[in-house]
Order: structure tokens, then C-alpha cells, then sequence
């Protein structure tokens, strides 16, 4: 495990963030203090894991600062990347609940700071916690819904098409919550998640500024129409 310690702007806290998470609003004073008692936390320089594919998914992770992508490499040096999970956002939920090893990377885009709940609370909150329950349900629902979508894109989209729905998807109000529709962003991040050059995303980020999707500013992306972002190409 790569850490690193910051020089830059103070990173996130556990409790802030976990201030901000609609899942511990519900939760008893009880519940919510033995949750944050038993939750890991790490801090990650840029290529640095938080998990490994093959890993036992023993724990549910969320990003307390930063950005991490969720993907993998094939033996023949070929990589997908799956999503990317913005700060404020958890995840894994489906590989602990099969007890399965993990099938991606976490990797870190950036300086980040990871949060990792242990399998035992996590299963110890679906057994006392009914709207855990609603929370984790709703997770999943949405996720599938989302990688369906990015299942289909990636293979009947142009590259402009691709960058469009990838920054609708970090604006997702529920499996990503807490943010406005400013992405902090590089535009070498953007071209790890889509899978394209820099210099393709430069081009697609000019395509949808023309059409008066979004703004483009220094590592910031700001959604003008996020409803025209989930339609273009489609």
C-alpha cells in the first residue's frame, strides 16, 4: 500500500465527510459511533492502491478526499476502467456482500484519502440498521443501471460521446452525493476514464463547450446541461 504524507491543502476529514453521507443520517448514536470506530483510513499518492484485483473484498470503501478509478489490466497489458469515484462516495458493496475476491483496482488519480469499513460492520449495519439496508439496495440499483449504460456507450460512442456521459456520471446525485456540478478535474484524469489521448479529450471537451454542455476552466469542469450531457450521441 503506497501512502504518502501531504504538503498541499489539508485533506478531507473521516467525520466530515461522514457528516456529509446520507447513510449515517439514520443510523442511531450507537451505530454511527461503532461504524466509526471500526472504519480504516488511508491516505494514497497518485498510483497508489487501495486495493488489488484478486484481493479478498473484505472491506466497503469510500473516498474521503481525492479520486480513485475503479479498473483492471489484462494480461496482454490491455486496461478498462470502470468508474471513477469522486470524494463524498462509497463503494464495493456488491463484492462483500458475495464475500468474492476483488475484480478491479483502486487506484488513485490524484492524492486521496480512502476510508475502508470492515466486512464484519458493514454485514453488523445491514443487520441492525433497516435504512442501511434501503441505502445499500438503492447503491446497487443505481451502480447497475450506471454500468449498463457504460457498457453500451463504450462501445457504440464516439470519443466526444464517451467524455459527455463519463462527466454526467460524477454529477450522479446518488452514487456520488455532495457535490455541485463543478468536477475537478484534469483533463490527463479525464483520459484515464474514458480511455482516450489528451489530446482526444482536449478536442471532446471543446465539442461539448461549443455546444454549451459545460465551461472548461484550469482542473475544473463546470456542467452547464447535464441533461444534454446524458443525451449527446445518443
Amino acid at each position: 500500500m503506497s501512502s504518502i504524507q501531504h504538503s498541499g491543502p489539508v485533506m478531507r476529514s473521516l467525520d466530515a465527510m461522514l457528516a456529509g453521507n446520507q447513510w449515517t443520517r439514520d443510523l442511531t448514536a450507537d451505530q454511527l459511533q461503532r461504524a466509526r470506530a471500526a472504519i480504516v483510513v488511508r491516505d494514497l499518492e497518485p498510483g497508489g492502491h487501495a486495493c488489488h484485483k484478486g484481493d479478498p473484498a473484505n472491506a466497503w470503501v469510500g473516498v474521503v478526499d481525492g479520486l480513485v478509478k475503479l479498473g483492471c489490466v489484462s494480461p496482454e497489458g490491455k486496461s478498462v476502467t470502470f468508474a471513477a469515484v469522486p470524494a463524498g462516495s462509497w463503494f464495493g458493496e456488491g463484492s462483500v456482500l458475495k464475500r468474492e475476491i476483488r475484480q478491479y483496482d483502486v487506484m488513485a488519480l490524484r492524492p486521496s484519502r480512502v476510508a475502508l469499513m470492515p466486512e464484519a460492520t458493514f454485514f453488523w449495519l445491514l443487520d441492525t440498521s433497516i435504512p442501511f439496508n434501503r441505502f445499500i439496495l438503492m447503491q446497487l440499483n443505481e451502480r447497475l443501471g450506471q454500468f449498463m449504460a457504460a457498457f453500451e456507450h463504450d462501445r457504440l460512442l464516439e470519443p466526444e460521446a464517451r467524455v459527455a456521459h463519463a462527466l454526467a456520471n460524477m454529477c450522479h446525485p446518488v452514487l456520488y452525493p455532495g457535490h455541485d456540478r463543478s468536477i475537478e478535474l484534469s483533463q490527463d484524469e479525464l483520459g484515464h476514464l474514458v480511455g482516450a489521448s489528451r489530446q482526444r479529450i482536449s478536442q471532446a471537451l471543446g465539442v461539448l463547450q461549443k455546444a454549451g454542455l459545460i465551461k472548461v476552466d484550469y482542473r475544473m469542469i463546470n456542467v452547464l446541461d447535464i441533461d444534454g450531457l446524458r443525451s449527446f450521441g445518443t
